[in-house]
């Protein structure tokens, strides 16, 4: 499908009233799936209207900032551990199952957001869907920390 912006992706779900209409009754459901556009917040004065749009979105705010979050500890934990023999290894798995764990919690927790969003009728703005997909991030590194300074 051809669009004035660059690099978009949108996948069309119509949904006509007839199936034998000419279209005069079609809605048309466009919903915007591209990392471009959500990482730029390139979308000027749009709303997140849909389920699949507000959980899309809120989830690679998750996903980008856990993995700045974890490539940040990851290579630090593989500078102080490079003179340790199994060190590179221990490193490697631990940010992996981090990495993992942190995209299983925000896959069901933007889930959860945009589901609460849609019941509500609500629409969301890009903003703010940063700050819900960045303060699962957040929320997750300061109860990590509070659990590690308890076993102190």
């Amino acid at each position: 499908m051809s669009s004035s912006r660059p690099y978009s992706l949108y996948s069309n779900l119509t949904k006509s009233g007839n199936p034998g209409s000419s279209g005069r009754n079609m809605k048309d459901y466009s919903v915007n799936l591209s990392v471009q556009q959500v990482l730029s917040l390139w979308v000027h004065g749009t709303v997140l209207q849909h389920f699949t749009e507000m959980w899309y979105w809120v989830f690679l705010w998750a996903l980008f900032s856990s993995l700045f979050v974890h490539g940040a500890v990851g290579l630090l934990m593989f500078v102080m551990l490079q003179r340790h023999k199994q060190g590179r290894l221990i490193s490697f798995i631990l940010v992996s199952v981090g990495f993992l764990a942190s995209v299983t919690g925000g896959m069901i927790t933007s889930a959860a957001v945009a589901g609460v969003y849609r019941v509500a009728g609500k629409n969301m703005a890009p903003l703010e869907a940063l700050v819900f997909g960045v303060g699962q991030t957040v929320l997750a590194v300061i109860i990590s920390i509070s659990r590690i300074l308890a076993t102190l």
